[in-house]
């Protein structure tokens, strides 16, 4: 007698745990039982966010790149599991190189992005760059690993905490993401992913009064009811591409300047 194997229930990640759905709904996607989030879930995952942001933050940017580097490890070690969930290992190895691209950026965002102003006057002046805070990134559906890789790499080395919907037709790979996440160093609440339906999440999370910017990259057709629901707050609103570039980090960073007297 042939035993069939156990279906997994794949649950949401939200602050460092893997609850289920507080509504208790699951969908069927890629042939496993896959939680689905409810408006509720999108306002847990942006509270552990907010709780999370200002140690991640607080981090020296070396701190940052060396725990993302940390996560390209885990996500190779999984490699095997991945590729099942992906589109094969040449997806996987490009999704840590990325990992592992990013993380490179981590201490040198501030010497490239910053600057030393000239001005007119006994005075200095710095332009330093700052998260933006709490992000919103809807994942692309393909690649499903490389996808959300992609977009979720800028936003946390430059020290934002993210709340993340997962494809909706491809959600295992982030899943297993989260897995990877969950065993790595970066802290619990920093990056949050919710499964189920874009339609019933992204307008939650895009209206959301303590999300600071949100990134539209899998969006589809919902992009201009999200773009009218973020103007709510002046949220910043992403259109993410799928390469790596520091201009994907600047998209979520604050420039702040600051003068300062000259001493006599």
């Amino acid at each position: 007698m042939t035993r069939l194997p156990v279906k997994k229930t794949y649950k949401l990640f939200i602050g460092g745990a893997f609850p289920r759905s507080e509504s208790g709904r699951t969908y069927e996607a890629e042939g496993q039982n896959v939680a689905l989030a409810s408006r509720k879930d999108v306002r847990d995952a942006v509270k552990a966010a907010r709780g999370a942001y200002p140690k991640w933050a607080g981090m020296t940017a070396y701190n940052r790149g060396q725990i993302l580097y940390r996560l390209a490890e885990m996500v190779e070690a999984r490699t095997a599991e991945f590729a099942e969930l992906a589109t094969g290992r040449k997806e996987v190895a490009q999704a840590v190189d990325r990992i592992v691209w990013y993380a490179g950026w981590a201490d040198k965002l501030a010497q490239v992005i910053g600057a030393s102003n000239p001005v007119a006057g006994p005075y200095f002046n710095f332009t330093i760059p700052e998260p933006t805070g709490i992000v919103g990134v809807l994942s692309p559906d393909e690649p499903p690993l490389l996808g959300i890789v992609t977009r979720l790499a800028p936003v946390l080395v430059g020290g934002n905490a993210a709340v993340v919907v997962a494809s909706e037709t491809r959600p295992l790979a982030a899943i297993e993401l989260a897995e990877a996440l969950a065993t790595s160093d970066v802290p619990g609440g920093v990056v949050n992913i919710l499964t189920g339906r874009r339609e019933e999440l992204a307008p939650v999370l895009a209206s959301h009064m303590d999300v600071n910017a949100i990134d539209l990259a899998g969006a589809d057709g919902l992009v201009p009811e999200l773009e009218r629901a973020a103007a709510e707050n002046v949220k910043r609103v992403v259109h993410g591409g799928s390469d790596q570039s520091l201009w994907e980090i600047s998209a979520f960073l604050e420039l702040k300047t600051v003068w300062h007297p000259i001493g006599q």
